[in-house]
């Protein structure tokens, strides 16, 4: 039986390995939700008329702007402009790896904890807001992984989380996988470089 709740400590310790060599800065914020003593995860799923990556499940964030101070500021400005989340009540937990992407992003993950309350979504962008049990994504029925060989990259693996009809994969995948080997007791069946595409 798959858990059912994070062990945060080890994301509030972690130190980061971040990327600084990216044409562009972006940010997201992982929001954790507590839901009758379990906890789940908050994802959005991308509008379909998107120029990059339409449809996708990801996590609420977007793209550094002159008017973010910080990273972290993008990564709560993002995610209120996209589910409405305020920043006065999203409980900042800690950092995650930076991950470099297709689009030549920097992307910084943030873990938080926010309210299990209802949000509302910012139509131009996000298609859904989608609400995923952690006992889900920890299914060992629900992952597979495949191995791609990427022209710019090399050897990369992609991870696929199916859960309640969702697909989470690709940038959003492999920011899941760190946090969940970090909170969970899941570890994934492969090894690649985490500074890689």
């Amino acid at each position: 039986m798959p858990r059912t709740t994070m062990t945060l400590e080890p994301v509030a310790a972690y130190d980061p390995l971040e990327i600084d060599d990216q044409e562009y800065d972006a940010a997201v914020l992982a929001p954790i939700i507590e839901r009758d003593g379990e906890d789940y995860l908050l994802f959005t799923r991308r509008a379909d008329h998107l120029g990059e990556h339409p449809g996708q499940m990801s996590f609420p964030g977007g793209g550094a702007e002159p008017i973010d101070d910080t990273i972290l500021e993008t990564a709560l400005r993002e995610a209120n402009e996209e589910i409405g989340l305020e920043a006065h009540e999203t409980e900042i937990i800690g950092q995650l790896d930076d991950i470099r992407t297709i689009t030549e992003y920097a992307v910084t993950p943030f873990v938080a904890r926010v309210p299990d309350r209802e949000y509302v979504r910012d139509d131009s962008e996000v298609a859904e807001i989608v609400v995923l049990p952690l006992s889900g994504l920890l299914d060992p029925e629900n992952y597979e992984y495949e191995r791609r060989d990427h022209p710019y990259y090399g050897d990369i693996v992609i991870h696929y989380f199916h859960v309640d009809g969702y697909t989470v994969w690709g940038a959003t995948g492999r920011i899941l996988v760190q946090l969940l080997e970090l909170t969970t007791d899941f570890e994934a069946p492969i090894r690649v470089d985490r500074s890689q595409g």
